[in-house]
C-alpha cells in the first residue's frame, strides 16, 4: 500500500490526477492512442497513492463530469460517492482552463463524423434534489448555457441535420425535395422560431428546430419563447431534432408538440422596463 494511502487527498494531489484525467480525455476525443495503465502508473509515482486509489478516483471525476454534461472517459464510468474535494478541484481546473468545457472541438472535421443514430427520445423523470455543492458547480458551469452560447456547436448541429434531411430525402426517392431543403437559421436569420425547412415524403413541411449538446442524452437546453410559441401555432410541421455526445458519436432524438408533456420547461429570466 503506498505511503499516505490513509491520508486525505491533498489539494495538489487531486489538482494531478484531474489534470492528467482530462490530458487522457483530451486523447480519447481526437482518437489519439492512450494507456490508462501508464497513465496511473506515472500518477502512482508523483502522489504516493496505490492503483486502485486512482482508479476509484477516476470515476469519481467522471461522476462528477457527469453531472456537468462534459464526456467523461470510456471505462471509467461514473461512481457518484465522491467527496466534496474532488468537485473543488474540477472547479479548479475549469476555471483555469475553459476550453476543457468545448471537447466538441476536438473532434474531426464534420466530413469525417460517424453518421447519425437516431434514437427515441428519453422519458420525463422526476426532478431528483442534487447536493449543494453539486448544484453550486452546475450553475457556475452551466451545460445548458455553455450549449446554448456555442455558435459553433450550434452551426456543425444544424449542418449535420441539414445534411442528415437531405440523405433521408433521397434514400425516400424524393430528391426533387431534398433540393429544397432550406437552412433558414443561416439563409433568412435566426427568429423564425426553427432553423432549418424540411419536408416529409409527402412534400409536407417540417420545420425543425436544432439544439446540440456534447452532454448526454438528458442534457438540459435553452428553448426560446419565440420557438416555443412556434411549437404551439404549428405543432403538426414543427419538432425538435436533439443531438447529443456530439464530441464522440452523435445522436439524435425528436420531440414534438406538445412539448409540455415530453419536457419540463421552467422560467429562467424575466424581462425589466419602466413602462
Amino acid at each position: 500500500m503506498a505511503i499516505g494511502e490513509h491520508t486525505d487527498w491533498q489539494d495538489e494531489e487531486l489538482d494531478l490526477i484531474v489534470a492528467d484525467y482530462f490530458s487522457m480525455l483530451v486523447s480519447e476525443i481526437s482518437r489519439a492512442p492512450y494507456d490508462k495503465t501508464r497513465h496511473r502508473r506515472m500518477l502512482m509515482g508523483l502522489i504516493n497513492r496505490s492503483n486502485s486509489s486512482i482508479e476509484f478516483k477516476h470515476h469519481n471525476i467522471s461522476a462528477v463530469l457527469q453531472q456537468l454534461d462534459i464526456p467523461w472517459i470510456d471505462g471509467y464510468k461514473p461512481r457518484a460517492h465522491f467527496q466534496k474535494t474532488i468537485i473543488n478541484a474540477i472547479d479548479r481546473y475549469l476555471s483555469q482552463h475553459p476550453t476543457a468545457q468545448h471537447p466538441e472541438a476536438l473532434a474531426s472535421g464534420l466530413a469525417e463524423r460517424p453518421q447519425l443514430f437516431v434514437e427515441p427520445p428519453p422519458t420525463l423523470e422526476p426532478k431528483v434534489p442534487r447536493l449543494e455543492v453539486i448544484e453550486r458547480l452546475v450553475r457556475k458551469f452551466n451545460p445548458a448555457e455553455r450549449d446554448f452560447r456555442n455558435r459553433k456547436l450550434g452551426y456543425d448541429g444544424e449542418e449535420m441535420v441539414f445534411r442528415f434531411e437531405q440523405q433521408r430525402l433521397r434514400q425516400l426517392d424524393r430528391a426533387d425535395l431534398a433540393k429544397k431543403i432550406r437552412w433558414i437559421s443561416q439563409e433568412d436569420g435566426d427568429g423564425a422560431g426553427y432553423d432549418i425547412l424540411s419536408f416529409d415524403h409527402k412534400g409536407e413541411e417540417r420545420f425543425l428546430e436544432v439544439k446540440t449538446t456534447v452532454g448526454s442524452q438528458s442534457a438540459p437546453f435553452y428553448l426560446t419563447r419565440n420557438e416555443l410559441s412556434f411549437s404551439n401555432e404549428r405543432p403538426k410541421e414543427f419538432r425538435i431534432y436533439r443531438l447529443y455526445d456530439f464530441s464522440k458519436t452523435p445522436k439524435m432524438f425528436e420531440l414534438a408538440p406538445p412539448l409540455e408533456r415530453l419536457i419540463r420547461l421552467e422560467p429562467l429570466s424575466f424581462e425589466a422596463s419602466f413602462n
